[in-house]
């Protein structure tokens, strides 16, 4: 059995299902995540995980990587470890990390009553709750480079979501200063350096904004949700985790307010269309 396939399944084994916001199930013969609860949270097939485990498959890719380190909510050592015996380069120091640690994760589960997401460095999701699908649009259902924010600013612009002309302004100028701040930090990013490549073909505004070469940082702002209940007004917080290089996006409502209670309603419909 190879070094790969036995720390999987050790890792597997130690991950209760509580630790990773599944429901505890009293009689489970093992304390630890079932394959197909691994598979589920790592949005992996089953039978990809059988081979893993079993040794019948040895070279996994990064992103396969990647998604196992947050599903079994690794630190970085092992993390760090993961990748080597996977054949890869560890992405510590040289890629944009990727990986969610424990501290992050249990602050994030803990914040499960307001729509929050994080976010890599880059401006890629990583993470969102259930009641961030339902205000923003599921993540889920988006592949590719148009999970990433900047992207999608700049060449999709965000249906649903409305905001004055000044937050528009700031929060392009904030995009851009943030992709060139972790293109600094991360140079030999082949995704990263991809990613500023085509959004300087594809957008003008990008590329005017590159140019200028602005530096800022993120402000709180407010923006109108366009949801099935109805417009939800939320305010929008960018937390940089310590240590990571991730960006938590936490939005919020005016306690005792309209907003407040349609995102109430929202947690009870989730991502239902309403008739």
């Amino acid at each position: 059995m190879s070094e790969l396939s036995t720390v999987l399944r050790a890792w597997r084994d130690r991950t209760r299902p509580e630790e990773v916001g599944l429901p505890a199930v009293p009689g489970r013969r093992a304390p630890g995540l079932r394959r197909e609860e691994l598979a589920t949270l790592a949005s992996i097939s089953v039978d990809y995980i059988v081979r893993l485990e079993q040794g019948r498959a040895r070279h996994p890719s990064a992103q396969t990587v990647a998604a196992l380190a947050r599903a079994l909510r690794l630190n970085d050592e092992e993390v760090d470890h993961l990748y080597r015996v996977a054949g890869l380069a560890s992405p510590n120091g040289r890629l944009v990390p990727h990986h969610i640690g424990p501290g992050v994760r249990r602050m994030v589960d803990r914040l499960d009553d307001v729509p929050l997401a994080v976010f890599t460095a880059a401006w890629d999701i990583v993470h969102h709750n259930g009641l961030w699908a339902a205000i923003s649009g599921d993540p889920a259902l988006r592949q590719g480079v148009d999970r990433n924010v900047v992207w999608r600013h700049f060449t999709d612009d965000f249906t649903g979501v409305g905001y004055d002309d000044r937050h528009h302004e700031e929060f392009g100028e904030d995009l851009v200063a943030d992709l060139r701040a972790a293109h600094a930090r991360y140079p030999d990013d082949p995704y990263l350096t991809t990613l500023v490549t085509r959004l300087r073909a594809r957008s003008a505004d990008f590329d005017a904004r590159w140019g200028r070469a602005t530096m800022s940082v993120h402000k709180a702002s407010r923006k109108v949700m366009t949801t099935p209940v109805g417009p939800i007004a939320v305010d929008c917080d960018v937390l940089t985790a310590p240590g990571s290089d991730l960006r938590i996006v936490v939005y919020t409502t005016v306690p005792g307010s309209e907003d407040e209670q349609r995102l109430e309603l929202l947690r009870v419909v989730g991502t239902q269309t309403l008739v």
